[in-house]
């Protein structure tokens, strides 16, 4: 069985699907590797190591694809870039499920297979195959560390002969996977750090860091997380009461990190201009929502830009800003995945088409559209909760 690993096209991406590591265990179990020349160049791997791991490599991306069973992704492909690929072959990897999906259909209509591991259910035995968790997670310690190198003063409180510096002030917006790392970051920084979520589960986990805990907690917010896990839609009067603490809060925050994405619509607007002004001039904003349009309404995507004299961090794809990591976290998701559609007494491909992960992630197969998210058909029950999720990563948060 080939295995192919092609160099990611998209402006901006450093990361790669496989490393050496992951090769060599894909090559222990039989399978072929093959990798485009300079795949790896982004995540600091170059030719030699993928060679000494067991890859071939090949200089061409269509004569990669040309006899591939199986092409392993960090992002969507154009359809161009695998027109080369026969019809069945296996396409694995974040393919953007809600985003411009006349391209995605085109994947499908050329006979590929395609998996999407955005929509992993959320069950113990495919934690592993967790790219949005593993993504997340260095993205919510990225933000925290780029955020930190913004601020013009220390973070730590410092006791020196000279005086006093008093620690920075912290909040995180959102306490999922990447709110999590956030919050546990800032503090080996030495901020004082504050956190907010509209779950109340979040509040043990907030605290459990070190971290304060802010929401306004009345009955309404005790009971507003589902059987699970997801959170619940807020009545008007809750979100005016939790936007005006949120507002009091902000003013008195040095550093302000917000996480909140809801898959498929726009990020939720969590800060307003009114909210920036407050802010005290030199303090940082790290809108980890910025693909989605952002979560802080002065929020410019792909850019650092200044407003009211608060840098607003708007920067994209921010896992891979620590490429390496990144790249052997997702290609560790990935060799587990694949290990779920891989028979090792055969060596060859055995999908069992009921298994709930792989119906979970399947886009399509025979040149048709089988998901709900393309189809339009209705959604399962937790899906259908998802659509709701005020928090941060989709299935992976929590």
């Amino acid at each position: 069985m080939k295995v192919a690993v092609a160099k990611e096209r998209q402006t901006g991406e450093a990361r790669v699907a496989a490393t050496p590591d992951s090769v060599k265990k894909m090559v222990s179990l039989g399978m072929s590797v093959v990798v485009e020349s300079g795949a790896g160049s982004g995540a600091s791997l170059n030719d030699t190591a993928y060679k000494e791991a067991g890859a071939e490599i090949a200089k061409s991306g269509k004569t990669l694809l040309s006899d591939a069973d199986v092409v392993l992704r960090v992002a969507r492909p154009e359809a161009d870039e695998v027109s080369a690929c026969p019809k069945g072959t296996l396409l694995i990897g974040q393919m953007s499920p809600y985003q411009d999906q006349p391209e995605l259909e085109k994947l499908i209509d050329q006979g590929l297979t395609v998996f999407s591991l955005e929509f992993l259910p959320r069950i113990s035995r495919a934690q592993a195959m967790d790219t949005l968790s593993s993504q997340a997670n260095l993205a919510g310690y990225k933000a925290v560390i780029d955020a930190a190198a913004e601020y013009g003063r220390a973070l730590p409180m410092m006791m020196t002969a000279a005086g006093r510096i008093n620690p920075a002030k912290v909040l995180i917006m959102g306490a999922g996977v990447a709110g999590l790392q956030a919050i546990a970051t800032a503090r080996r920084l030495g901020g004082r750090v504050y956190a907010t979520d509209v779950r109340p589960a979040a509040k043990e986990q907030v605290e459990s860091l070190g971290a304060e805990f802010v929401a306004v907690e009345d009955e309404e917010f005790r009971a507003a997380e589902t059987a699970g896990g997801y959170a619940k839609e807020m009545s008007d009067s809750y979100k005016k009461k939790q936007a005006e603490l949120i507002a009091e809060t902000i003013a008195d925050m040095d550093l302000v990190i917000t996480t909140a994405q809801i898959p498929g619509r726009p990020a939720p607007r969590l800060i307003d201009e009114a909210m920036v002004k407050s802010m005290r001039p030199g303090s940082i904003i790290f809108d980890l929502a910025a693909e989605g349009g952002g979560n802080c309404a002065l929020t410019q995507p792909g850019k650092l830009a200044t407003k009211h004299g608060i840098k607003i961090m708007g920067y994209l794809n921010v896992p891979s800003r620590l490429a390496a990591d990144a790249s052997m976290l997702y290609a560790n998701n990935l060799f587990n995945f694949l290990s779920l559609l891989y028979d090792k007494e055969s060596k060859a491909l055995k999908i069992d088409w009921d298994d709930e992960i792989v119906k979970g992630t399947l886009l399509g197969r025979d040149g048709k559209a089988v998901h709900s998210a393309l189809t339009g058909k209705a959604t399962e029950p937790d899906q259908a909760a998802d659509s709701k999720q005020t928090s941060e990563e989709g299935k992976a948060n929590g």
